[in-house]
């Protein structure tokens, strides 16, 4: 079920300075998304790719509440996943799938506490 590490995402209060400190280190912008918040605060995230083409991607946030490192696991299918795993009592469900602008997402804490964001379509 679970295919790759997609991403880890990571808080930073200044998304610029953190862009050119991780550009200085050999990562590249690969894409960028801004985001409007119910209160009208818009929050950005930058995928950042690393030079080996087979790595996944290391992601930056600069959402004002979310402030935790979150691990992305890729599926094939976030919504057959989540109907899967829900038959796992020891998992919690943090966020049933919603949509994306690239697919869906669900956000799970498996039953050694970790939390993992599933990402795919």
């Amino acid at each position: 079920m679970f295919k790759k590490l997609e991403c880890v995402c990571i808080h930073t209060n200044d998304i610029e300075k953190s862009l050119s400190f991780y550009n200085s280190m050999g990562l590249a912008e690969n894409w960028k998304i801004e985001r409007v918040l119910a209160d009208g605060a818009i929050w950005t995230v930058i995928g950042l790719i690393f030079p080996e083409s087979a790595s996944s991607e290391l992601v930056l946030s600069n959402h004002p509440v979310n402030k935790c490192t979150e691990v992305e696991i890729l599926v094939d299918d976030v919504r057959r996943a989540h109907r899967e795993l829900r038959k796992h009592d020891d998992i919690k469900w943090i966020r049933a799938p919603f949509a994306t602008e690239s697919g869906h997402v669900a956000v799970m804490e498996a039953p050694d506490g970790n939390v993992f964001v599933l990402v795919g379509k």
